[in-house]
Formats: structure tokens, sequence, C-alpha cells
């Protein structure tokens, strides 16, 4: 079983950036694909950004596109999110997401299995 830690949260000012970081413990995450998901007060969870295993595919939301990056690094077992331009409206609790490999990587809370807790983005006008 994995266990996912996210970290890189935080207050942040209209067009700044940030970096997220999702961090696993109890097993490798080379062979899990890895969503990033964001839930806003009163809305449902969504889905962010994706990358897939070994191929190293990815996916992303159109409201984030040109704006989010997700990369991974299996020597230091994380996954990154890194998020440039940030508006308002991507204030929100984030969390990262793995499921066992599969051929493409989904932005559906369905597909996946582990969760990390999440951490807030406050972002500023």
């Amino acid at each position: 079983q994995v266990q996912l830690v996210e970290s890189g949260g935080g207050l942040v000012q209209a067009g700044g950036s940030l970096r997220f970081f999702c961090a696993a413990s109890g097993s490798t995450l080379e062979t899990y694909n890895i969503g990033w998901f964001r839930q806003a007060p009163g809305k449902e969870r969504e889905g962010v950004s994706c990358i897939s295993s070994f191929v190293r595919t990815t996916n992303h939301a159109d409201s984030v596109k040109g704006r989010f990056t997700i990369f991974r690094d299996n020597a230091k077992n994380t996954v990154y999110l890194q998020m440039n331009s940030l508006k308002p409206e991507d204030t929100a609790v984030y969390y990262c997401a793995a499921v066992p490999f599969q051929a493409m990587c989904s932005l559906s809370i369905n597909r996946y299995k582990y969760w990390g807790p999440g951490t807030q983005v406050t972002v500023s006008s």
C-alpha cells in the first residue's frame, strides 16, 4: 500500500508560482499513475493534472493548460506540480492520488485508489 503526502501549499499573489510535491512511502511511485486534484469551498473535487508511470504521458484540465506542469522524479519517489500564473480561482485544497499503472493517466477521481491528505493553496487578487 502506498502512502502519499503533499507539500508546497501556501499563500501566493495572483500571477505568482508554486510547486507542489507529492511524496510516497510504503511503495515506489514508479509503477503508479499519479493525479493532482483540487477542491474549492462548496465545489466538487476536480482533476487538474496527471502523469502516467513509465512512459510519462500527461494530461491537464483545460483550466490549467499552459500554466501547470506535472513531472516526476522516480529516483526521489516524488511527483511535482509546477503552477505558474496562478489565479484566484485556483484557490483550493490540492490532493495527489495514485493508482497502479494504466496505459493512460486519468483526471477522473474514480480511477484513483490512494490519496494524500491535501494541501491548501490560497491565491490572493
